[in-house]
């Protein structure tokens, strides 16, 4: 498994820590943007005075210590020191460590995907799948910790390698990386000259004009939400309805990809154009067809059992959208008694571990509540709406997107051949 390596740089506006991941990296120049493998720090440039790690007398040097190297304390921190890469590599070891064990890279290809009409520059998509590579990364490492996962992608959890703490403090620290990065790739730009992105007053492309820093704020805070309600749910054992679901969803998966497109919506020469088509209602969709697909996946894949665990979403407790169909649904038995569908939401209850319970409960929910048939066929009519509308884009941009069409064929095949 590759390592990082971090190194120090300079530029006409301040300073640069790049962490090369996964053994690719850009120079760190104001002008250059990097790698989707790469995290640049921009930190302010060091003012004149001693630094505190490169004084010849300090405590840790003198044996029994040295008090008088307190005395000029307010000189020595009359200076920003230099934060060294050493460091910067220890701060970020749970990222780099799941990092470095990628997925299938959907949001990437999906950004590709976008680019055959959106036509953003390379560097500055560069720095956009960067920006949404580590928004991603980070928000695994929280969502693991939430769940209390095992597994991710084949390999231990970051929290079971590194501490609960630390890995919460490295997926907020790269939170606020990811703004460094932002700023890097809009400065020189005012935010006037930003080009619709996010939902509210109506503008040629359906959205409002806004800086980019305005819009990925809009939308972890969307992110959180959705999080915040998916938990509230598992952890007060409340069954939403397929309504409650889909709108989480739109908040929470739905974010992600929206930054993804948004910003490149921020960079895009075309997209200024007044007559530019809405592209958010197709991503919102490629969102919502995403996470059910997953759902679906999790109780039904066993390559998705090799990297998470069978059933996992039983062992979590989460009210995935199967799950909530079968605890939903009117089945003979339950019409008889008068009550609900109680066994799926009792068995959720318990967060089993043990393979048997796990195995009655995805068999009870194929062939009682047949929750995996009604889920397949809400893909399929997902899968039609979303290929009709990048049909009528590819017509109004006079522009074919195969890649798009690629991934929605790819997606299509995950559950078809299950």
């Amino acid at each position: 498994m590759s390592g990082t390596r971090a190194r120090s740089g300079e530029s006409d506006t301040g300073q640069y820590l790049c962490v090369q991941i996964v053994g690719r990296e850009l120079p760190p120049t104001a002008a250059s943007y990097p790698s989707s493998h790469t995290l640049c720090v921009k930190t302010m440039a060091a003012l004149p005075g001693p630094s505190m790690a490169n004084l010849s007398q300090t405590p840790s040097s003198t044996p029994g210590g040295d008090a008088k190297w307190y005395d000029t304390m307010l000189s020595h921190l009359s200076s920003q020191p230099a934060w060294p890469a050493d460091k910067e590599n220890a701060v970020l070891e749970p990222y780099t460590y799941l990092d470095a064990n990628p997925g299938k890279e959907v949001r990437t290809k999906l950004i590709e995907a976008f680019n055959v009409w959106l036509k953003v520059p390379a560097r500055k998509l560069d720095a956009i799948c960067s920006v949404v590579r580590m928004l991603h990364t980070a928000s695994l490492l929280m969502d693991d910790v939430e769940d209390n996962s095992d597994l991710r992608r084949g390999i231990p959890v970051a929290h079971k390698i590194y501490g609960v703490p630390q890995t919460i403090n490295t997926a907020n620290y790269v939170y606020f990386l990811v703004f460094s990065e932002i700023f890097r790739m809009n400065e020189g730009s005012s935010p006037a000259a930003s080009p619709p992105l996010s939902p509210g007053e109506a503008g040629e492309a359906g959205v409002a004009r806004a800086t980019v820093e305005r819009l990925v704020v809009d939308e972890l805070i969307n992110l959180h939400r959705g999080q915040g309600m998916d938990l509230l749910w598992r952890d007060s054992l409340i069954c939403p309805t397929e309504e409650e679901y889909v709108e989480m969803v739109n908040n929470k998966t739905g974010g992600l990809f929206r930054i993804a497109v948004k910003l490149m919506i921020s960079q895009s020469p075309p997209a200024h154009s007044a007559h530019f088509p809405d592209l958010i209602p197709i991503v919102n969709l490629i969102g919502l067809l995403f996470q059910i697909l997953d759902d679906f996946m999790n109780l039904q894949s066993s390559k998705y059992a090799e990297n998470k665990g069978f059933a996992e979403d039983f062992t979590e407790g989460k009210f995935s959208f199967p799950i909530i169909h079968s605890i939903r649904s009117s089945v003979a038995e339950t019409e008889a008694m008068g009550t609900a569908n109680r066994q799926i939401l009792n068995v959720l209850k318990q967060r089993p571990t043990d393979l048997a319970t796990k195995q009655y409960a995805v068999s009870y929910m194929r062939n009682v509540t047949r929750s995996f048939d009604y889920t397949t066929d809400v893909l399929e009519r997902l899968h039609a709406q979303a290929h009709k509308e990048i049909s009528r884009l590819e017509d109004q941009l006079a522009t074919p997107n195969p890649a798009l069409t690629h991934i929605l064929s790819s997606l299509r095949n995950s559950w078809t051949s299950v």
